[in-house]
């Protein structure tokens, strides 16, 4: 039995999504968003820090995975959004959970097998991977859940 703890980052929202593995099969436990409102950036930051901690607390996963920043166009989204990476490492870090990485691509081919699957491909594979009736919303959510997915896939290929 192996719970995964999956975070699509972000400031405004960060996604999650947590799942068990046991014996072959897969199960969402949970999934959601931790959001932010305009503020202060440390304020925002303290918040994702704060909301995951309880989260990582209360389901204990095995390890968490975190999807990895991409090129942004625009800098200083690409920026903040680093910071909220950082703030997700160290989390895990403080709990002493074991991190693992996933490029966007790399999540994109473990899920749906193409790494230039679209938004909608990868939304329909996540739930119909975790026997779900409709696609997790918001889309934040459903990134945190393909996220824990892809980790399970490489995982299960050695990789």
């Amino acid at each position: 039995m192996s719970i995964i703890f999956g975070v699509d980052p972000g400031i405004a929202r960060t996604g999650y999504g947590v799942i068990e593995e046991k014996m072959g099969k897969v199960t969402p436990l949970t999934y959601g968003c931790i959001t932010t409102k305009p503020d202060d950036q440390s304020k925002r930051l303290m918040i994702v820090h704060h909301e995951l901690e309880k989260l990582l607390r209360i389901y204990q996963p095995a390890c968490v995975a975190v999807e990895q920043l991409y090129f942004a166009r625009n800098t200083t989204t690409a920026l903040i959004v680093s910071e909220a990476r950082g703030v997700i490492l160290l989390t895990a870090a403080l709990l002493d959970m074991p991190v693992f990485e996933y490029t966007p691509n790399q999540v994109k081919l473990a899920v749906t097998g193409s790494g230039s699957a679209d938004k909608h491909q990868m939304q329909t594979m996540v739930a119909r991977l975790l026997g779900l009736h409709s696609i997790p919303k918001p889309d934040d959510a459903a990134d945190g859940l393909a996220v824990a997915l892809c980790h399970i896939q490489m995982h299960r290929g050695g990789r």
